[in-house]
């Protein structure tokens, strides 16, 4: 009996102490996540955010080519059956905060304005402490392109490379849908406006109505005059959060080593002479009669394309139209392009298809497009998915040795200012204002060819992609440089070269910004 007794105290007395144990290592936890909180995560986990990007932002590679490096580490991660045994990331510490409310946000416009806006939308959600809904994409313009968001970006690595600085969920929770019979607050964001804006005017309005719902995206935050860092944030999700789906990844990675198969480096042109680019500005140059009433038909069905009448000589003049592939040859000629440099078309159909391209092809015959490089079964899912193929020529302009836009428009600038970011990749910014001006005289027998050439290398010798500033116009927006063409504040630069206006040393936003 007394050995029973003595053998259930020391029961009792180790579950005491097992209890105790447990008791002290939550305790301990607790007090360990409420420091991580308040120290944040830069105090303890070598990504930091703080200093995002990092001294490795100089050491950038393009991310579809393949190096030595890369390739022995990922040969060392595989068995022999061929699969990979890396261990998947870790998840980065959730940021947690009490929600103002839900952010829905209603995409609108192409793959690359749609991209600036999300970038935009996730930073407007992180300074007003907001759950962000998965963005939804635009369906309804001229390309009716039917894909979702999970189409074209990885949702998984979207939400969880943010998850340390904003919630973002898939849907609405149904209990938030249950709550509300009615729809969202509607509204569409003042065009440039500041984070100011958005704390003094959005905010309380989602604070009343616990959803908001944004029905346009595009350029709804300014260009300059952001704190560096929303402006590094934006940063952030544009390059590092928002991901193409493997397949798109996969597929643009094959479209890369084609091209280097066939040379040891290739040239992306951007030759944006598309119907509805041209029927949208009004530029005609070279277009029959017949093709110009079919763009005016065109621009006339679109109801959102304000401007209907349009002086197609005097935009051309201005340099306000694409460049016409008959004009691109000579450009790309007089800037010393050689005639087997390898061409890779990044756009879709050109207006006038084939016929229009014979100037350009008669010049330069290793030009080579998407639809030449990959059969028929392997482009199949992305047919009638303008956006999804568009994203594919995202992946090669980036990877590319030069980058040439010929009109200046949405996907021009995105991958100017990535190709910045990456390493500051030779990218040709063609001023056609001047080059009209020479083109004309070239044809009026006013200049040589020799003259020509002299006078397009010297006018573009320093539009080349080099570091620069952006250019600020005070109230015209729309006139200044664009954000993500240079986002200058996230570019690794020297110093000297270089000044940041602010420190690094507060780059990671605080709770107590709201």
């Amino acid at each position: 009996m007394a050995k029973s007794l003595a053998g259930g105290g020391r029961r009792r007395a180790g579950l005491r102490a097992w209890v105790v144990r447990v008791g002290s290592s939550i305790v301990i936890w607790t007090a360990v996540m409420h420091l991580m909180q308040i120290l944040g995560p830069a105090s303890w986990q070598p990504r930091l955010p703080k200093t995002w990007p990092s001294a490795a932002c100089l050491d950038r590679r393009d991310p579809l080519r393949p190096n030595s490096t890369s390739m022995d580490a990922a040969a060392a991660a595989l068995g022999e059956d061929g699969g990979a045994h890396l261990s998947p990331p870790a998840l980065l510490p959730r940021r947690l905060y009490k929600s103002n409310g839900y952010l829905r946000v209603t995409c609108n416009g192409g793959l690359n304005q749609m991209r600036a806006a999300i970038c935009d939308m996730v930073t407007v959600a992180r300074y007003l402490n907001l759950t962000l809904v998965v963005p939804e994409l635009d369906k309804t313009s001229f390309w009716a392109d039917p894909s979702d968001f999970g189409d074209i970006f990885d949702v998984d690595h979207f939400i969880n490379s943010l998850r340390d600085e904003v919630k973002i969920v898939r849907a609405l929770p149904q209990k938030i849908k249950r709550k509300g019979n009615r729809e969202p607050l509607s509204m569409q964001p003042i065009s440039w406006s500041s984070e100011k804006y958005y704390l003094r005017q959005i905010l309380p309005l989602i604070r009343r109505h616990k959803v908001m719902h944004f029905n346009r995206s595009d350029a709804r935050l300014a260009n300059n005059g952001i704190p560096m860092r929303l402006q590094k944030l934006r940063c952030r999700v544009n390059y590092e959060a928002l991901r193409f789906t493997p397949q798109i990844e996969e597929l643009g990675s094959k479209l890369v080593a084609l091209l280097l198969q066939r040379s040891s480096s290739f040239v992306v042109l951007h030759l944006r002479y598309e119907m509805d680019m041209l029927a949208f500005s009004g530029c005609s140059h070279g277009c029959s009669e017949r093709e110009t009433e079919e763009l005016t038909r065109m621009r006339y069905a679109y109801p959102w394309w304000k401007e209907k009448e349009i002086d197609s000589e005097k935009k051309r003049l201005d340099g306000l139209c694409p460049l016409t592939p008959e004009e691109t040859a000579l450009v790309l000629k007089a800037l010393g392009f050689s005639s087997d440099t390898l061409i890779y078309i990044a756009s879709g159909e050109i207006f006038g298809g084939e016929a229009r391209m014979a100037s350009l092809r008669a010049e330069f015959p290793k030009i080579v497009r998407k639809e030449m490089l990959l059969s028929e079964e392997e482009l199949r899912p992305f047919r009638n998915h303008s956006t999804q193929m568009a994203a594919l020529d995202y992946l090669v302009s980036i990877a590319s040795d030069v980058f040439i836009p010929t009109y200046d428009g949405n996907m021009a600038k995105v991958v100017e200012g990535h190709r910045r970011y990456t390493g500051f990749h030779k990218t040709i910014l063609l001023d056609r204002r001047k080059i009209v001006e020479l083109l004309d005289l070239l044809q009026d027998e006013e200049l040589s060819w020799d003259e020509f050439t002299e006078s397009m290398r010297e006018l573009h010798k320093d539009r080349m992609g080099q570091p620069t500033r952006r250019n600020v116009l005070l109230g015209r927006p729309k006139e200044e440089d664009y954000f993500y063409s240079n986002p200058q504040e996230c570019l690794a630069v020297p110093q000297r070269r270089y000044p940041h206006e602010n420190s690094n040393a507060n780059n990671k936003l605080r709770d107590s910004d709201i």
